[in-house]
């Protein structure tokens, strides 16, 4: 069985992970997670981190096929159209961000705009659905509790994709406490991960480094077991909840969550032009 190729790229602004899977040079390939840079005090857009992915793509001579989101994301846009404008592929998420866009069609006064049924994104994926990135076989795994539509990408058995679940072994799991987020089946779906072989790599898709340390993005199952701080063998989940309350109830909500979401139930393509061709986000007043 091939071993997958990955190459990492960090967005430092949002502490994000993208990643580019293949299965060799001059294959196929799949992108997981990629930012649009965004300036929230301007409002610009632009693609310098994105085209990173795009260059590495192009100089490994690999064909595109897809572009994998882990969940609608709250803390950075989606550069997802603009690689599929460059190099084609398929955008895809799980099949219960539906749930999500229903939640957040609400907030932000959508209903008209936005139908909740996942058509933005060209295909939804179902728990245990299986696909192929050349020789390279992905295994679907939906992972809920940080939003309810999380999902990860096991690869050849041997490397997972866990989105927004898992961090590194001291950073810790993902808050909860977002529309539909639950402690419980966090924790439920972190016992799903930890059943993997302890030798399968884990691609996180932040990094909150704490002092001394530079980000990093791999880790193991076996790692984990043995050292996460909020999750590690022998926390219960009862253990987890209370934690991971307490510790959602100091967080902030996150800098860019507004335009982030606003976008990423769009599988990443901006509100639609008026008719002088401006484009507008919301802003909820008194509701979060």
């Amino acid at each position: 069985m091939n071993q997958p190729c990955v190459q990492a790229f960090l967005d430092r602004d949002s502490a994000t992970f993208s990643y580019v899977l293949y299965d060799r040079p001059g294959g196929r390939a799949a992108v997981i997670d990629p930012v649009l840079d965004f300036n929230y005090h301007s409002g610009r857009t632009g693609t310098a981190g994105a085209r990173r992915l795009v260059d590495f793509i192009r100089g490994q001579r690999l064909t595109l096929d897809w572009i994998l989101e882990t969940h609608a994301h709250a803390d950075h846009l989606s550069a997802a159209p603009f690689m599929q404008q460059q190099l084609g592929g398929r955008i895809a998420i799980g099949e219960h961000i539906c749930a999500v866009q229903g939640m957040f069609q609400e907030v932000f006064g959508l209903e008209q705009e936005l139908p909740a049924d996942g058509s933005q994104f060209d295909h939804l994926f179902a728990d245990g659905e299986s696909f192929a990135v050349g020789e390279l076989s992905v295994r679907v795994l939906h992972v809920p509790g940080h939003t309810p539509a999380d999902i990860a990408y096991v690869v050849n058995e041997q490397v997972v994709f866990v989105g927004d679940t898992l961090f590194m072994p001291d950073v810790g799991t993902a808050r909860c406490d977002f529309p539909g987020g639950s402690a419980e089946r966090l924790y439920r779906s972190i016992q799903r991960l930890l059943a993997l072989p302890e030798s399968t790599d884990i691609y996180v898709c932040h990094d909150y480094p704490p002092a001394g340390r530079e980000h990093a993005c791999r880790t193991t199952v076996a790692a984990q077991k043995q050292g996460n701080i909020h999750v590690r063998d022998g926390v219960g989940q009862a253990a987890f909840v209370k934690l991971r309350t307490e510790r959602d109830a100091s967080l902030a909500v996150p800098r860019l969550m507004l335009p982030s979401i606003q976008v990423n139930i769009r599988a990443g393509h901006l509100p639609g032009a008026d008719q002088r061709g401006r484009r507008y986000l919301r802003v909820p007043l008194n509701r979060l």
